[in-house]
């Protein structure tokens, strides 16, 4: 049986691991170290809820701990927006221009840490999104703070999704308590199936 490299969810081309271009940058690149070695099944979760919930066009897009980056890739690519792909570990971005290559678009990618996201920065951006991004303790604090920041800058919507960690779970509902939003509980189904839960903030 062959081993099946590419996978499409919304009209998106996700590369397994068994890719080859994904296995060149394995071999000519340094491997990610904050867990950025694949496409994580959460950011489906934003991508199918973008899909059932169409938000008013975004100019702008920041995809935070982005990974490989396929919540920002499809962005670029089903709205025309700018997208900032932002993620601490810089040794993720070979894999991301795979992935946007692939999906014929790109995206900016930047090295930053939560933390170094600034108000003023996150004021360029109509729409933050993320995955998988709160998974350990200590990344509580970090996400909650950016999450403020965002607010306080006027990012219209705010999309964060996981697979229901305590960690995350913990981070949403302080931000429910302050700002309002929802935790909704999402499933995907077909080739890229998931389930988890998305902390959704309109903030219009």
């Amino acid at each position: 049986m062959a081993v099946k490299t590419l996978r499409r969810f919304r009209g998106a081309r996700m590369p397994t691991a068994s890719h080859p271009d994904i296995r060149a940058v394995k071999r000519r690149s340094a491997q990610p170290g904050i867990h950025g070695n694949k496409l994580w099944k959460s950011s489906c979760l934003v991508i199918d809820y973008l899909h059932r919930n169409p938000p008013a066009r975004p100019d702008a897009v920041i995809d935070v701990g982005c990974g490989w980056g396929i919540g920002g890739v499809w962005c670029a690519q089903k709205y025309g927006a700018r997208v900032a792909s932002v993620d601490a570990d810089p040794a993720v971005f070979p894999f991301l221009d795979v992935v946007a290559r692939l999906n014929g678009v790109e995206t900016q990618p930047e090295a930053r840490r939560f933390e170094q996201l600034t108000t003023r920065q996150l004021a360029q951006y109509d729409m933050l999104i993320g995955a998988d991004i709160c998974f350990w303790d200590e990344l509580v604090k970090p996400v909650y703070n950016m999450v403020n920041r965002a607010i306080r800058a006027g990012v219209g919507q705010i999309i964060l999704a996981d697979p229901e960690r305590p960690t995350f779970v913990e981070m949403a509902e302080r931000v429910i308590d302050r700002h309002g939003g929802q935790l909704l509980e999402w499933r995907t189904r077909g080739p890229m199936s998931a389930r988890g839960v998305l902390l959704v903030v309109e903030n219009r």
